[in-house]
């Protein structure tokens, strides 16, 4: 009787160690494809962020080539062709050849000089990366204060602090889509920006005075939709208000983490 109870205990025994090894085996498997799933998730999210960055980078070299290259090409040449008259007329006329002519054309030349600099800087993608977005974005709006009859401004709140470096590169693409889309469309007088830092966020503002536009034809095109998804990939709210005839608002709200300014 005795040897039948052990080996019932020892039966009972192994079904209950079975049970439990089989239970951990079960929580180990889903623990393990959670996590895997999990890392996948991760993996996944990294993949798309590091696609949409570069992207992003070879959108705002070509942006910036195709928006003032030409102008800029064309200025030079003008200014040459002015340079060169000049030349013609003070070596055809002695009379001619005088200090404040020679000045003028020091002048012509010096401008062109940076205007072939300027061209040189544009065509030198590495540049987005090399500053930051606000230095990048005042560039950009000299530049189209020089080639365009519109009033720019940038007005900067509060303490500037140091943001991601490629956080900084999509959020230069998304002012640079939204200014590109105020010269394009909305005939405006006027661009102005506003990029206010607290210890929480970095807000930015980008207001114009064009014709405007209905909400509903938002997703109709513009871009709009591909500025909203690269906003939420660096965790940043993007926002658009616009009426007819009184311009346009869009809104960024970029997160600052708190490792950034500690």
């Amino acid at each position: 009787m005795e040897r039948e109870e052990i080996q019932l205990l020892i039966i009972s025994f192994s079904i209950v160690l079975f049970t439990l090894l089989l239970t951990l085996f079960i929580l180990f498997y889903f623990f393990q494809k959670k996590k895997s799933k999990f890392l996948i998730e991760k993996m996944t999210a990294e993949l798309v962020f590091q696609s949409e960055l570069t992207k992003s980078k070879i959108e705002i070299k070509e942006q910036t080539l195709t928006t003032v290259s030409k102008e800029l090409h064309d200025n030079i040449c003008q200014i040459l062709s002015v340079a060169l008259m000049q030349v013609n007329i003070i070596l055809t006329d002695e009379s001619k050849y005088t200090k404040a002519n020679m000045l003028n054309l020091k002048d012509l030349i010096n401008k062109s000089l940076g205007e072939i600099r300027m061209l040189s800087k544009l065509m030198n993608g590495d540049i987005v990366l090399e500053s930051s977005f606000i230095e990048a974005l005042n560039e950009d709006l000299e530049r189209i204060k020089q080639l365009k009859t519109i009033k720019c401004s940038l007005n900067i709140t509060g303490e500037v602090h140091d943001i991601d470096k490629e956080h900084e590169t999509i959020i230069y693409r998304i002012l640079q889509e939204s200014i590109s889309n105020i010269l394009r469309h909305s005939h405006s007088e006027t661009i102005d920006i506003n990029i206010a830092f607290t210890d929480t966020n970095c807000n930015i503002v980008i207001r114009d005075t064009g014709k405007g536009f209905t909400l509903q034809n938002i997703s109709k095109g513009n871009g709009f939709t591909n500025m909203e998804t690269r906003a939420q990939l660096i965790g940043a709210t993007f926002k658009i208000d616009s009426e007819l005839e009184k311009g346009s608002q869009v809104t960024i709200s970029y997160p600052i983490a708190i490792e950034e300014y500690a």
